[in-house]
Formats: C-alpha cells, sequence, structure tokens
C-alpha cells in the first residue's frame, strides 16, 4: 500500500485522489492554504498549474528529496491556447526533474481529464495514464496505483518522453476548449 501525497485540490486532485482511494492506498490533500503543513507520501502529485510548480518547488523542495514526484502539468500558455510554455527542446518535466535532482520526477495524467480518470473509461475503453520517467521503481509504483484502481497503465519511455506526453495534452485541451471533444472525453489507448 503507498501513501499519496497530493498538491493541488482542484478537479485534478481531486479525481485522482479518488482514484488512490479507490485502489485502497492513503492520500492527503495539500492545498495553498496548508503551507506550513508537511507533505508525508512516497508519491507526491503535483497537481497544480504549471505556472505554479515553481513556488511549490521553493516551498517544498526540501521535503520532495527521494519522492517520487508526479508531474501532471501542461506547459500551455493559457491566454492564447496556441504554444507551449517550454522550450522546444524541453518538457515542464524536465524542468522540475532539473530544479529536484533528489527527487525521481515522472511525467503522468497530463494526457487525462478528470472526467476519465472518475470513470475509469474513455470513449469504451479503460481510462489508460501513460507514464514516463527514468526511473524504473519509480514508474512501476505509480502504474500499482494506477492499476489498483482498476485504470491501465503503459510506460511511454524515458522522461525525455514527457515532451511528446505534453504536445498531447495540448492538443487534447485546444480541442475540449474548442468544443471538438467533450471534458469526458479524450483520448483512448487500446491494446
Amino acid at each position: 500500500m503507498a501513501h499519496i501525497s497530493i498538491i493541488g485540490s482542484g478537479n485534478m486532485g481531486q479525481a485522482i485522489s479518488g482514484l488512490v482511494a479507490k485502489g485502497g492506498n492513503t492520500v492527503e490533500l495539500v492545498n495553498s492554504s496548508d503551507a506550513g503543513k508537511p507533505v508525508t507520501g512516497d508519491i507526491v502529485v503535483l497537481a497544480v498549474p504549471y505556472s505554479s510548480v515553481a513556488s511549490v518547488i521553493a516551498e517544498r523542495g526540501a521535503q520532495l528529496a527521494g519522492k517520487v514526484v508526479v508531474d501532471i502539468t501542461n506547459p500551455l500558455n493559457f491566454e492564447t491556447f496556441d504554444s507551449l510554455t517550454v522550450p522546444a527542446d524541453s518538457s515542464a518535466a524536465a524542468e522540475i526533474a532539473a530544479a529536484l535532482p533528489e527527487s525521481h520526477v515522472v511525467k503522468a495524467f497530463n494526457t487525462n481529464f478528470a472526467g476519465t480518470l472518475q470513470a475509469g473509461s474513455v470513449g469504451g475503453q479503460t481510462t489508460t495514464v501513460l507514464i514516463a520517467g527514468d526511473d524504473a521503481d519509480a514508474k512501476a509504483l505509480l502504474a500499482g496505483v494506477v492499476g489498483a484502481a482498476g485504470l491501465r497503465s503503459v510506460d511511454a519511455g524515458g522522461l525525455k518522453r514527457a515532451r511528446e506526453l505534453e504536445s498531447l495534452g495540448f492538443l487534447q485541451l485546444t480541442l475540449a476548449v474548442g468544443e471538438k471533444i467533450s471534458w469526458t472525453g479524450g483520448f483512448a489507448v487500446t491494446e
């Protein structure tokens, strides 16, 4: 059984919290009003907008050492919805990993909408969580949490694949904002 801390209590934080509990793991939600509350999870999910990640790292970076840190962000320009805000040869996850060298950073959940995590399906298919990271044990631990909740996970490769996951997340978000797909829809992965 894993203990997961989720920093952020918005739609995604709530959806991931529900998954964690459904799988029999323990979860704590930490939001901005909990500044003095320590992060105690073995896995820490950054369920905040990318623009807030730097302040979370500044405040809690030391607490994240040795932990699996899950980056769910999509570094979009939310004013225009026309570009990612990280360099073309990088990713939000890579920047987080550089800022947290003692943590095991993985990218996951950024290609899922909260509704598909809660429903457990997309278009009749089991919701799949794509996971990228350089630490096999960290990915396996997170995959276990996802699987315990009845969802599927796919190892998308090393952390360098986070760029492609962020591009996929960007595309899915722009389709939803443009009302081409619903917020309870999205991309499905089949075997």
